[in-house]
């Protein structure tokens, strides 16, 4: 295939999230790299890299997970490997955000509320809007400040915020978050 493939990080990898992932991507008609589901991330950046070179179509969605660990864990360590490998149109990333308190956070364009209504503020990992405006706390946040991402959107706890992201009921909310970054980069133009 011609050109570059687009990706889409997100900085979560549990079963719920790949669930939620993989339910959004056939929505949008993009792959899911389901293998770099892990709590935390097991692959290596370069294995990952890999695995999006050889995927099909050329919208690919990427899980990325450091399971808590403060500073740069295996996740952002495979995050920053495959931003920085230029292999690839990085649109953006979905912020997915923890219980991490003041530890880590990054910088977010928009974050999606648990019922689906964009704030300026960030939001825990109920998906309820905080006090920070532009600001999400996250265990695999930290280096997307450092990535020069076009747009970073933030949400809580994604496939789960109680409930309201949960698979059966279509992942809404990261639904919404791929539509967001697909819009604002022109993907569908």
């Amino acid at each position: 295939m011609a050109g570059k493939k687009n990706v889409i990080l997100v900085t979560d990898g549990d079963e719920y999230a790949r669930k939620a992932i993989e339910t959004a991507a056939r929505e949008y008609g993009a792959r899911c790299i389901s293998r770099s589901q892990g709590n935390p991330s097991i692959l290596k950046g370069s294995e990952i890299v890999e695995l999006i070179k050889s995927a099909a179509g050329d919208l690919v969605i990427v899980m990325f997970d450091d399971s808590g660990f403060l500073g740069e864990g295996s996740g952002e360590t495979a995050m920053k490997y495959v931003a920085a490998s230029g292999e690839f149109n990085i649109l953006g990333a979905i912020a997915v955000a923890s219980k991490t308190r003041q530890a880590e956070w990054t910088k977010v364009d928009v974050c999606i509320d648990r019922f689906g209504e964009l704030t300026p503020y960030g939001v825990d990992k109920f998906g309820v809007p905080e006090n920070e405006m532009g600001r999400i706390n996250g265990d695999t946040v930290y280096c997307l400040d450092q990535l020069n991402l076009p747009i970073v959107v933030g949400i809580g706890d994604i496939g789960k915020m109680a409930h309201k992201d949960h698979f059966s009921r279509g992942a809404p909310i990261t639904k919404k978050a791929v539509e967001i970054i697909l819009e604002r980069s022109g993907y569908h133009a």
